[in-house]
């Protein structure tokens, strides 16, 4: 028996009777042969860990565009944060670590420079639109390995299409990472905001703070020990209702607070308008695109897809480099 083999038995006769085991998984869009040492879900972990949209999210903005201090959220830093909730939880419950790990640090490789500002320039100007979930199925599926995709498990990429709220993840670990987004974003960016001088602790409504607490660390404990008692031996991932309500009342609070704050904000008109300009250079010459991109297009995709696959999948860094070699006299630059 292989080693994969015994860790095929070991979830069996340890995992939670909801948990999704390796060997029920529905597969691959290609098949392939197994690894004689790795689960499917732990090859699909790996297979993220090592592509190069992963290491892209570290230079990709969370909620603060270029901030002057070290200890802002990239997206690098919330999707492993998202990566630890999940793992946390589904532990606790006996789910499918491996599986949980490889969506939450697959669930936003399709993110664009600029957060969600670079989301919305996009969607606004590209007439197929542009979802960063969807932009995020299709960086695994079509855009890496030179075209070819990682070529993951349903389950691995049914639970990066649906880890939004809108989402309905079709198993218990896709349901446990979408939480899990929700919780860190929440935990991380009143954290980055009160590092900021934009909020102080104390601006957290009395009510919110009294269900789920009075710091950052206390409301990240809290949603997930809340979620692990309501959702033990449970074929659900569920909330308590005060918890749940709080969590939605704290996301009204960070979005009236921070999220739409003039000074977290004041530059993302300009990040969609460098975005929009970029868009619109690469559809008129097209050819200034690197080669694998020019495939794309060779192979019938259209030339509206590509140009924001290309747009999209840059880092905040690359993209203003971009702007500045196509736009800035040499002569300008310092």
């Amino acid at each position: 028996m292989t080693i994969r083999e015994n860790l095929e038995q070991w979830e069996k006769q340890y995992l939670s009777p909801y948990a999704s085991h390796s060997t029920d998984s529905r597969g691959r869009q290609r098949s392939e042969k197994q690894c004689d040492i790795r689960t499917v879900f732990q090859r699909d972990r790996d297979r993220i860990i090592h592509c190069k949209a992963f290491r892209r999210l570290k230079d990709k903005t969370q909620v603060f565009l270029t901030p002057e201090k070290d200890h802002y959220r990239t997206r690098l830093t919330h999707t492993l944060e998202v990566s630890q909730n999940a793992r946390t939880i589904a532990k606790a419950l006996r789910l499918n670590e491996e599986l949980v790990e490889a969506i939450a640090l697959g669930h936003d490789l399709g993110h664009t420079p600029f957060g969600h500002a670079g989301e919305r320039a996009l969607n606004r100007i590209c007439p197929l639109g542009f979802e960063h979930s969807l932009q995020s199925v299709r960086t695994v599926d079509r855009l890496e390995k030179n075209g070819h995709g990682l070529n993951l498990t349903y389950e691995v990429r049914d639970g990066i299409l649906n880890h939004q709220t809108i989402g309905k993840p079709h198993t218990l670990e896709g349901k446990v990472v979408r939480f899990s987004d929700k919780i860190a974003y929440i935990h991380h960016d009143m954290d980055d905001a009160v590092r900021a001088g934009i909020l102080k602790e104390s601006d957290v409504p009395r009510e919110i703070r009294e269900v789920i607490g009075s710091t950052p660390s206390e409301r990240l404990d809290h949603f997930i020990h809340d979620i692990v008692t309501n959702s033990m031996e449970k074929n659900d991932i569920v909330m308590s209702g005060p918890v749940a309500a709080a969590m939605k009342q704290m996301r009204e609070f960070m979005s009236e607070n921070v999220y739409y704050n003039p000074l977290a904000k004041s530059e993302e008109g300009k990040a969609e308008r460098l975005m929009e300009t970029l868009y619109f250079h690469f559809m008129k010459h097209i050819d200034d695109m690197p080669a694998e991109f020019l495939d794309l297009l060779s192979e019938g995709e259209a030339k509206e897809q590509v140009v924001c696959d290309y747009v999209g999948a840059m880092t905040d860094r690359f993209a203003i480099a971009t702007y500045d070699d196509i736009y800035i006299p040499k002569s300008w630059s310092v």
